[in-house]
């Protein structure tokens, strides 16, 4: 036992320790962080000012009204698109005229100076489980803050005036609706009359039919293009190698998934030439930019064959996803050509990526949730959670079935399992005298230690098969927790409003009874890492106690050292489990609670069997 003045010793140490790193907080880290994102501003706004002044230059010998020169989707940038960034959104989106955009699961407009699809927000999904939170803003404008939009047109050889950025579109009408679509006219003055008819379905799909008539005297030769352009990173971008983040896309029917760091890379090789890019050849498929649990994508027609490509641009630091169709001529006098791209922009709803998917023939668009290698266990699970779900109508409640049902399916496997661990439990004193008496010769104590395991036929590998069969099981349940956003802003009961996210409570707050919110200092450098290490929740603490209370039914391995790395697992799990999705660490305490059940009723059985065995002479 420890001494009284060994306590109030450790006990000064914790407070002052604690004092220290708030202090250091409140009073240096802060500060200094203030400090710094006023000057990372003051600087993005001198860049801006920069770049607004030269893209006037640019404008200056560029028509206002067609790009002249073009030869992939990367030429149609605008001189407008070097101003990305220097606006708040509102203002950006008051820059010009513009159609709304009203659907059962979007809203948000089409700016008719450039006819793209520039601001979307989700009906249905907000930023935090407060009520009057914002909804989720999924694309801004090139001039906007956190610029994110996707466009299409045409590409022309040199000298045919095509749509670019400053085109200024003609509408139907004033509503994008599932019921009524929207058509936007311009005349380059040259002969080219550009037709974009706009449709939305009642989810998250565009359909943009582009045509051209040429009235002129000479046939011209045009490409379609369409592209999805993301300046800068996302605003809270994933930091974990669980999730992708970033362009990907399905060419000839393989999933390609590529981050941000690797187009960037790829670019910056260049060495102050073009930036190069990621190219893809396929005929059909689709690619976009993916997020945790947001799409913007573009879907080619099944038999067009496309160029594709991620491209990262460092003078406007944007990453960029397109792909160019072949060329094709438009014959003069009133001759035509037509191209039909699908965009995709909204959340990554599983059951409505499959109906597409099925429905309009995109290959492997469902995979644009990240299921990861073994997508061949997580899909079924997650549907197997989703079935579950629409029954029972709560997330935490389906986890805890599933549960039972993985156990269930594991029962006879476990029971061997648990059977040979009570036996060896059993063996310890038998086995405390062998190390006793040959402790000192090593080879002779295995060699004994085997012969009586091989005398009580008891498998000592057999207790770890239940842990190897919940490997996979784990790993697929925290995919699907992770990355899906059926668990997003789930609720469970009592404190835990949101399954996808680490449990709210902290010991640091007295578990809600201070207020103070220690998450909001997670991204801190150095302190939020101790912040985020030390805020160990309720959940946590109660599956940590589950699994010592498992471990504690096993049999004490009889090598010190193996038996000083399971005494300490517990408490690593718990710090480990304390920064993961509620719904995980629920899961994982369940699933401890049914083991502990399960192995106390069979060594009740075993002891109970063992008891009408005739005692030996």
């Amino acid at each position: 036992m420890m001494p009284q003045t060994d306590k109030k010793n450790m006990i000064i140490a914790i407070a002052l320790s604690a004092a220290i790193i708030f202090g250091w907080q409140f009073f240096y880290e802060m500060p200094r962080l203030e400090k710094q994102q006023a000057a990372q501003q003051a600087q993005q706004a001198e860049q801006a000012q920069q770049q607004l002044a030269q893209a006037a230059s640019n404008a200056a010998s560029t028509q206002s009204t067609g790009t002249q020169s073009t030869g992939t989707a990367a030429t149609a940038t605008a001189p407008g698109d070097a101003t990305a960034a220097s606006l708040p959104r509102a203002e950006a989106l008051a820059q010009g005229p513009r159609v709304a955009i009203d659907a059962p699961k979007l809203k948000g407009s089409i700016a008719l100076k450039g006819g793209r699809i520039d601001d979307l927000v989700l009906n249905h999904y907000r930023e935090t489980i407060e009520p009057n939170s914002p909804n989720v803003v999924l694309l801004s404008p090139a001039k906007a803050q956190h610029a994110y939009f996707a466009d299409t047109g045409w590409v022309g050889a040199p000298g045919v005036a095509t749509p670019n950025a400053e085109t200024l579109w003609s509408a139907s009408g004033t509503t994008l609706t599932p019921q009524s679509p929207l058509t936007l006219t311009w005349d380059n003055g040259a002969g080219l009359v550009f037709t974009r008819k706009i449709s939305i379905d009642d989810g998250y799909m565009f359909k943009v039919e582009e045509s051209v008539a040429n009235n002129g005297a000479a046939t011209v030769a045009l490409a379609p293009y369409s592209r999805v352009v993301r300046f800068g990173l996302p605003p809270s971008p994933s930091q974990t190698y669980v999730l992708h983040e970033g362009p990907m896309g399905v060419f000839d029917g393989t999933l390609n998934e590529e981050s941000y760091s690797g187009v960037k890379d790829q670019a910056e090789d260049a060495e102050g030439n073009e930036p190069k890019s990621v190219n893809f050849a396929s005929t059909g498929g689709w690619l976009g930019i993916s997020d945790k649990y947001w799409l913007v994508a573009q879907i080619a027609p099944a038999d067009a064959s496309i160029k594709a490509r991620y491209l990262y641009e460092p003078k406007l630091d944007s990453y960029q996803a397109d792909y160019t169709a072949d060329m094709r001529d438009v014959p003069a006098g009133g001759g035509s050509a037509s191209f039909t791209h699908q965009v995709f922009a909204g959340a990554k709803e599983v059951r409505l990526l499959e109906a597409y998917r099925d429905n309009l023939g995109i290959p492997l668009f469902e995979r644009a949730v990240d299921f990861g290698w073994f997508f061949f266990l997580t899909k079924p699970l997650h549907a197997f959670l989703d079935w579950i779900v629409r029954y029972i109508g709560n997330m935490g409640i389906a986890i805890l079935l599933l549960t039972v049902c993985v156990k269930a399916v594991m029962f006879p496997l476990a029971n061997k399992s648990y059977a040979s661990m009570s036996k060896m439990k059993a063996l310890q004193p038998k086995m405390a005298e062998l190390k006793e008496q040959f402790g000192e010769d090593k080879a002779r104590f295995q060699q004994e230690m085997m012969a009586l395991y091989k005398k009580e036929k008891v498998n000592p590998a057999a207790g770890c098969l239940p842990i190897l069969v919940q490997i996979p099981v784990f790993y697929a349940l925290y995919k699907v927790l992770y990355v899906t956003i059926d668990m997003r802003q789930a609720p469970f009961f009592g404190w835990v409003h949101d399954l996808s996210m680490p449990d709210p409570t902290s010991f640091l707050n007295l578990f809600g009874l201070i207020p103070w919110e220690p998450h909001l200092y997670f991204n801190m450098p150095i302190v939020g890492a101790i912040i985020h290490l030390l805020s160990i929740g309720i959940w946590p603490l109660i599956m940590g106690f589950t699994m010592w209370a498992q471990m504690r039914l096993n049999p004490t391995p009889p090598d010190p050292v193996q038996a000083k790395m399971f005494a300490v697992m517990p408490f690593i799990f718990t710090f480990m489990l304390g920064s993961m999705p509620a719904g995980l660490v629920i899961y994982w305490a369940w699933n401890n609670t049914l083991s502990i059940a399960q192995q106390k009723y069979i060594m009740y059985s075993q002891a109970k069997k063992s008891a009408k065995l005739p005692k030996k002479a």
